[in-house]
Parts: C-alpha cells; structure tokens; sequence
C-alpha cells in the first residue's frame, strides 16, 4: 500500500520560506511522478508544482514560479518543496501526491496517490 506522509509545515511571516517534505514510501522498484498541490479555505485544490520521475523536468503554476522549487530527494520517491518569498494567498494545505507515471504530470486526476496534508500559513 503507498502511503504519503507531509511534514513542514507551519506559521511564517510574508517573504520567509518554508521546505515541505514527502516520501520515502511505496515500492522503491517502481518510480512515480510526484506533485504539490494546495487548497485554501473555500476553495478548490490547485496545482502547485510537478517533478518527473528521474528528477530531470519540473512544472511550476504561474503564481509560484520563481519563487518555488520542487525536487527529488535521494532516497527513492521522496520529494521536497523549497518555498521562498511566501505571501498571504500562498496560505492552504499542502498535499503531496504520486502518479505512476514517468512524465510531468500537472492534471490532478492523474495523481493515484494523496496525503492528509499539511497546513502553511503565511502572516502579512
């Protein structure tokens, strides 16, 4: 059974950065791609960022870039998420997720595996 665990999380004030993390879990035979997604209170869940599964192509959403890093750790399907100059509207959940897959996958419907989250806030 794949089981995804977040940790990182927490209170920062705007401009400060936060490291997510995710991983390792699963088979370590097989590779997934894994992404970043976000929900904020009233609102849909929302991609934030994408890593293929070698490690070798990244995906950002328009709103982070820039100012957000996904990378692969070096422990098989581990994934980190370095986020600087955070904002106000960057507070949500954040979710970790794996897809079986070995491309950049952005499409949230074609993640197979979510975990519970984890909670960043951002004070202005």
């Amino acid at each position: 059974q794949v089981q995804l665990l977040e940790s990182g999380g927490g209170l920062v004030q705007a401009g400060g950065s936060l490291k997510l993390s995710c991983g390792p879990f699963g088979h370590t035979s097989t590779s997934y791609a894994m992404g970043w997604f976000r929900q904020a209170p009233g609102k849909e869940r929302e991609f934030v960022a994408a890593i293929n599964w070698s490690g070798t192509m990244t995906h950002y959403a328009d709103s982070v870039k820039g100012r957000f890093t996904i990378s692969r750790g070096n422990a098989e399907n581990t994934v980190f998420l370095q986020m600087n100059s955070l904002k106000p509207e960057d507070t949500a959940v954040y979710y970790c997720a794996a897809a079986y897959s070995r491309l950049v996958v952005a499409d949230i419907l074609q993640y197979d595996y979510w975990g519970q989250g984890t909670q960043v806030t951002v004070s202005s």
